[in-house]
Protein backbone atom coordinates (compact mmCIF):
# COMPACT_ATOMS: atom_id res chain seq x y z
CA UNK A 1 0.00 0.00 0.00
CA UNK A 2 1.26 3.05 -0.61
CA UNK A 3 -0.37 7.15 -0.69
CA UNK A 4 -1.74 6.63 -3.99
CA UNK A 5 -3.75 3.73 -2.59
CA UNK A 6 -5.51 6.28 -0.06
CA UNK A 7 -5.50 9.09 -2.93
CA UNK A 8 -7.83 6.51 -5.39
CA UNK A 9 -10.25 5.60 -2.58
CA UNK A 10 -11.12 8.62 -1.69
CA UNK A 11 -11.73 10.20 -4.94
CA UNK A 12 -13.61 7.51 -6.27
CA UNK A 13 -15.87 7.85 -2.73
CA UNK A 14 -16.26 11.47 -3.50
CA UNK A 15 -17.15 11.12 -7.27
CA UNK A 16 -19.59 8.02 -6.20
CA UNK A 17 -18.19 6.40 -9.69
CA UNK A 18 -15.18 4.61 -10.85
CA UNK A 19 -14.99 6.10 -13.98
CA UNK A 20 -15.32 9.53 -13.06
CA UNK A 21 -12.54 8.83 -10.30
CA UNK A 22 -10.54 7.40 -13.45
CA UNK A 23 -10.96 10.83 -15.66
CA UNK A 24 -10.15 13.21 -12.50
CA UNK A 25 -7.03 10.64 -11.76
CA UNK A 26 -5.99 11.05 -15.18
CA UNK A 27 -5.76 6.98 -15.91
CA UNK A 28 -7.73 4.43 -17.12
CA UNK A 29 -10.74 2.77 -15.39
CA UNK A 30 -9.92 -0.86 -15.80
CA UNK A 31 -6.32 -0.08 -13.87
CA UNK A 32 -8.22 2.02 -11.11
CA UNK A 33 -11.07 -0.73 -10.64
CA UNK A 34 -8.17 -3.26 -10.00
CA UNK A 35 -6.02 -1.39 -7.64
CA UNK A 36 -9.16 -0.74 -5.70
CA UNK A 37 -9.81 -4.81 -5.73
CA UNK A 38 -5.89 -5.05 -4.61
CA UNK A 39 -6.47 -2.44 -1.78
CA UNK A 40 -9.62 -4.21 0.06
CA UNK A 41 -7.79 -7.69 -0.88
CA UNK A 42 -5.00 -6.29 1.57
CA UNK A 43 -6.71 -4.83 3.62
CA UNK A 44 -9.21 -7.91 4.42
CA UNK A 45 -12.49 -5.27 4.55
CA UNK A 46 -14.72 -3.95 1.31
CA UNK A 47 -14.39 -0.61 0.71
CA UNK A 48 -17.44 -0.05 -2.27
CA UNK A 49 -20.50 -1.65 -3.13
CA UNK A 50 -20.49 -2.06 -6.77
CA UNK A 51 -24.13 -1.09 -7.99
CA UNK A 52 -25.51 -0.65 -11.86
CA UNK A 53 -24.24 3.25 -12.20
CA UNK A 54 -21.65 3.59 -9.60
CA UNK A 55 -20.39 2.40 -6.23
CA UNK A 56 -21.46 3.60 -2.82
CA UNK A 57 -19.24 2.46 0.51
CA UNK A 58 -19.84 0.02 3.05
CA UNK A 59 -19.59 0.33 6.76
CA UNK A 60 -16.14 -0.32 6.61
CA UNK A 61 -15.35 2.21 3.94
CA UNK A 62 -17.67 5.19 6.01
CA UNK A 63 -15.08 4.20 8.66
CA UNK A 64 -11.91 4.37 7.01
CA UNK A 65 -12.71 7.10 4.51
CA UNK A 66 -11.75 10.22 7.61
CA UNK A 67 -8.63 8.34 8.20
CA UNK A 68 -7.54 8.04 4.30
CA UNK A 69 -8.76 11.88 3.92
CA UNK A 70 -6.22 12.61 6.97
CA UNK A 71 -3.24 10.49 5.92
CA UNK A 72 -3.79 12.99 2.30
CA UNK A 73 -3.60 15.84 4.64
CA UNK A 74 -1.29 15.32 6.38
CA UNK A 75 0.64 14.19 3.13
CA UNK A 76 -0.11 17.69 1.73
CA UNK A 77 1.23 19.51 4.88
CA UNK A 78 3.86 17.66 5.05
CA UNK A 79 4.92 18.92 1.64
CA UNK A 80 3.82 22.81 2.25
CA UNK A 81 6.05 22.88 5.36
CA UNK A 82 9.04 21.46 3.52
CA UNK A 83 8.67 23.92 0.78
CA UNK A 84 8.36 26.38 3.33
CA UNK A 85 11.09 25.51 5.78
CA UNK A 86 13.35 25.37 2.01
CA UNK A 87 12.67 28.75 1.06
CA UNK A 88 12.26 30.30 4.71
CA UNK A 89 8.77 30.75 5.27
CA UNK A 90 8.10 28.25 7.73
CA UNK A 91 9.89 27.71 11.19
CA UNK A 92 10.53 29.39 14.55
CA UNK A 93 13.05 32.18 14.27
CA UNK A 94 14.49 33.41 17.62
CA UNK A 95 15.48 36.80 17.27
CA UNK A 96 18.61 38.53 19.90
CA UNK A 97 18.50 42.22 20.18
CA UNK A 98 21.00 44.00 21.52
CA UNK A 99 20.48 47.27 24.28
CA UNK A 100 18.26 50.09 22.42
CA UNK A 101 17.96 47.90 19.05
CA UNK A 102 14.40 47.55 19.11
CA UNK A 103 13.74 51.32 19.37
CA UNK A 104 15.70 51.99 16.14
CA UNK A 105 12.83 52.40 13.20
CA UNK A 106 14.34 49.72 10.58
CA UNK A 107 14.22 47.19 13.20
CA UNK A 108 10.67 47.08 14.17
CA UNK A 109 9.61 47.65 10.37
CA UNK A 110 11.87 45.08 9.10
CA UNK A 111 10.30 42.42 11.77
CA UNK A 112 7.04 43.31 10.57
CA UNK A 113 7.39 43.23 7.46
CA UNK A 114 8.99 39.59 7.84
CA UNK A 115 5.64 38.60 9.46
CA UNK A 116 4.13 39.49 6.30
CA UNK A 117 6.08 38.02 4.02
CA UNK A 118 6.61 34.84 5.94
CA UNK A 119 3.45 34.69 8.57
CA UNK A 120 4.13 30.93 8.81
CA UNK A 121 7.17 31.98 11.14
CA UNK A 122 7.21 32.31 14.48
CA UNK A 123 9.11 34.95 15.51
CA UNK A 124 10.40 35.13 19.78
CA UNK A 125 12.60 38.04 20.60
CA UNK A 126 14.93 38.81 23.62
CA UNK A 127 17.04 42.08 24.44
CA UNK A 128 20.36 41.85 25.90
CA UNK A 129 23.90 42.77 25.60
CA UNK A 130 26.19 41.42 22.97
CA UNK A 131 28.29 39.57 25.36
CA UNK A 132 24.90 37.55 26.53
CA UNK A 133 23.60 37.62 23.13
CA UNK A 134 26.77 35.69 21.31
CA UNK A 135 26.36 33.35 24.25
CA UNK A 136 22.84 32.51 24.09
CA UNK A 137 23.39 31.95 19.67
CA UNK A 138 26.72 29.88 20.37
CA UNK A 139 24.37 27.58 22.84
CA UNK A 140 21.94 27.67 20.40
CA UNK A 141 19.83 29.44 22.28
CA UNK A 142 19.71 32.27 19.86
CA UNK A 143 18.99 31.62 16.03
CA UNK A 144 20.37 35.48 15.18
CA UNK A 145 21.41 38.67 16.92
CA UNK A 146 21.49 41.73 16.34
CA UNK A 147 24.32 43.46 18.09
CA UNK A 148 26.98 45.95 18.68
CA UNK A 149 30.70 44.68 17.47
CA UNK A 150 33.22 43.71 18.38
CA UNK A 151 31.87 40.28 19.07
CA UNK A 152 33.91 38.19 22.56
CA UNK A 153 34.11 35.05 20.58
CA UNK A 154 35.20 36.31 17.03
CA UNK A 155 36.07 32.87 15.46
CA UNK A 156 32.87 31.45 15.77
CA UNK A 157 30.33 34.14 15.61
CA UNK A 158 30.17 35.40 12.22
CA UNK A 159 29.80 39.55 12.10
CA UNK A 160 27.98 40.74 8.91
CA UNK A 161 27.75 44.94 9.46
CA UNK A 162 24.43 46.49 9.44
CA UNK A 163 24.58 50.07 10.28
CA UNK A 164 26.22 52.73 11.63
CA UNK A 165 23.46 54.92 14.15
CA UNK A 166 24.55 58.25 14.87
CA UNK A 167 24.34 59.75 18.37
CA UNK A 168 23.44 62.20 20.28
CA UNK A 169 24.15 64.32 24.04
CA UNK A 170 21.69 63.48 26.99
CA UNK A 171 21.29 66.39 28.87
CA UNK A 172 19.52 67.16 31.98
CA UNK A 173 16.65 69.61 31.42
CA UNK A 174 17.83 73.07 32.73
CA UNK A 175 21.50 72.75 31.60
CA UNK A 176 22.96 75.98 30.75
CA UNK A 177 23.31 73.87 26.81
CA UNK A 178 19.88 72.98 27.00
CA UNK A 179 19.23 75.66 23.73
CA UNK A 180 22.13 74.77 21.74
CA UNK A 181 21.25 72.34 18.76
CA UNK A 182 24.34 71.06 18.72
CA UNK A 183 27.29 70.84 20.93
CA UNK A 184 31.00 70.15 20.64
CA UNK A 185 32.28 67.60 23.33
CA UNK A 186 34.85 69.93 24.45
CA UNK A 187 32.42 71.92 25.93
CA UNK A 188 31.28 68.54 28.16
CA UNK A 189 35.11 68.42 29.47
CA UNK A 190 33.30 69.45 33.46
CA UNK A 191 31.20 67.60 33.09
CA UNK A 192 30.55 63.89 34.17
CA UNK A 193 29.94 61.07 31.81
CA UNK A 194 27.23 58.66 32.35
CA UNK A 195 28.16 55.67 30.28
CA UNK A 196 27.37 52.01 30.62
CA UNK A 197 30.14 48.81 31.70
CA UNK A 198 32.93 47.90 28.83
CA UNK A 199 31.44 44.44 28.97
CA UNK A 200 28.36 45.53 27.66
CA UNK A 201 29.25 47.20 24.79
CA UNK A 202 32.77 47.64 23.93
CA UNK A 203 32.94 48.62 20.59
CA UNK A 204 30.25 51.51 21.32
CA UNK A 205 32.02 52.23 24.41
CA UNK A 206 35.15 52.46 22.87
CA UNK A 207 34.17 54.95 20.46
CA UNK A 208 32.45 57.37 22.53
CA UNK A 209 35.82 57.97 24.74
CA UNK A 210 37.61 57.76 21.10
CA UNK A 211 36.00 60.92 20.16
CA UNK A 212 36.36 62.89 23.29
CA UNK A 213 40.17 62.25 23.32
CA UNK A 214 39.64 63.42 19.29
CA UNK A 215 38.19 66.57 20.73
CA UNK A 216 41.36 67.35 22.70
CA UNK A 217 40.06 66.31 26.51
CA UNK A 218 39.37 63.06 28.73
CA UNK A 219 36.13 62.63 29.97
CA UNK A 220 35.52 62.22 33.77
CA UNK A 221 33.54 59.02 34.34
CA UNK A 222 30.60 59.34 36.59
CA UNK A 223 27.90 56.49 37.41
CA UNK A 224 27.46 53.69 35.28
CA UNK A 225 24.21 52.33 33.76
CA UNK A 226 23.33 49.15 33.91
CA UNK A 227 22.71 49.19 30.42
CA UNK A 228 22.74 51.91 27.44
CA UNK A 229 18.95 53.11 27.76
CA UNK A 230 19.71 53.13 31.79
CA UNK A 231 22.05 56.25 31.34
CA UNK A 232 19.07 57.99 30.44
CA UNK A 233 17.42 58.34 33.90
CA UNK A 234 20.56 59.00 35.18
CA UNK A 235 20.69 62.17 33.04
CA UNK A 236 17.42 62.92 34.15
CA UNK A 237 18.42 63.03 38.15
CA UNK A 238 21.25 65.54 37.34
CA UNK A 239 23.95 62.89 37.72
CA UNK A 240 25.93 63.92 34.34
CA UNK A 241 25.64 63.43 30.86
CA UNK A 242 25.88 60.97 28.49
CA UNK A 243 26.16 59.91 24.74
CA UNK A 244 23.55 57.76 23.46
CA UNK A 245 22.40 56.00 19.99
CA UNK A 246 19.44 58.51 18.30
CA UNK A 247 16.85 56.04 18.62
CA UNK A 248 16.73 56.68 22.65
CA UNK A 249 15.49 60.07 22.09
CA UNK A 250 12.40 57.91 21.33
CA UNK A 251 11.54 57.50 25.36
CA UNK A 252 10.82 60.71 25.61
CA UNK A 253 12.25 61.11 29.23
CA UNK A 254 10.98 64.37 30.44
CA UNK A 255 13.75 65.56 32.13
CA UNK A 256 16.31 64.90 29.30
CA UNK A 257 17.01 66.96 25.99
CA UNK A 258 18.96 65.83 23.40
CA UNK A 259 21.77 67.71 21.55
CA UNK A 260 23.22 66.88 18.22
CA UNK A 261 26.96 65.98 18.52
CA UNK A 262 29.88 68.30 16.53
CA UNK A 263 32.34 66.46 15.08
CA UNK A 264 33.89 64.19 16.14
CA UNK A 265 30.85 62.74 16.90
CA UNK A 266 31.02 58.97 17.60
CA UNK A 267 28.52 56.30 15.58
CA UNK A 268 26.63 52.85 17.46
CA UNK A 269 27.36 50.35 15.11
CA UNK A 270 25.35 47.49 14.30
CA UNK A 271 25.92 44.21 13.05
CA UNK A 272 23.88 40.91 11.78
CA UNK A 273 26.04 38.32 14.68
CA UNK A 274 25.42 34.61 13.41
CA UNK A 275 26.76 31.23 14.15
CA UNK A 276 29.54 30.12 11.25
CA UNK A 277 28.81 27.31 9.05
CA UNK A 278 26.14 27.31 6.96
CA UNK A 279 22.86 28.57 7.67
CA UNK A 280 19.14 27.60 7.20
CA UNK A 281 17.26 29.02 4.64
CA UNK A 282 14.96 30.66 7.47
CA UNK A 283 17.97 32.98 8.61
CA UNK A 284 18.91 34.13 4.94
CA UNK A 285 15.92 35.54 4.20
CA UNK A 286 15.56 37.33 7.25
CA UNK A 287 19.12 38.97 7.03
CA UNK A 288 17.87 39.58 3.44
CA UNK A 289 14.71 41.43 5.09
CA UNK A 290 16.48 43.06 7.61
CA UNK A 291 19.31 44.90 5.16
CA UNK A 292 16.45 45.76 2.82
CA UNK A 293 15.04 47.73 5.50
CA UNK A 294 17.73 49.27 6.50
CA UNK A 295 18.53 50.85 3.21
CA UNK A 296 15.05 51.73 2.79
CA UNK A 297 15.50 53.48 6.17
CA UNK A 298 18.80 54.79 4.63
CA UNK A 299 20.49 53.61 7.58
CA UNK A 300 23.37 51.61 6.15
CA UNK A 301 26.51 53.78 6.27
CA UNK A 302 27.86 55.31 3.22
Amino acid sequence: MDIRHFRYFVTIAETGNITKAAEKLGMEQPPLSQQIRRLESSLGVSLFRRQPRGVSLTEAGLALLPHARLILDLRRQFIEDAHGLAQGKKGHLRIGLAGAVPLLPSIPFAIRQFSNIAPGVTLSLEESNTPALCEALLSYRMDITILRPPVPDQANVRVIPLLDEPTLIALPKGHPFTNLPEIHLSRLAAEPLIIFPRELGPGFFDAILAAYRDAGITPSLGQQAPQIAGTIPLVAAGLGVSIVPQSLHQLHTGGVTFHKIARPAPHAALAIGIRMGEQPPLIHHFITVLQQACKTHMELPA
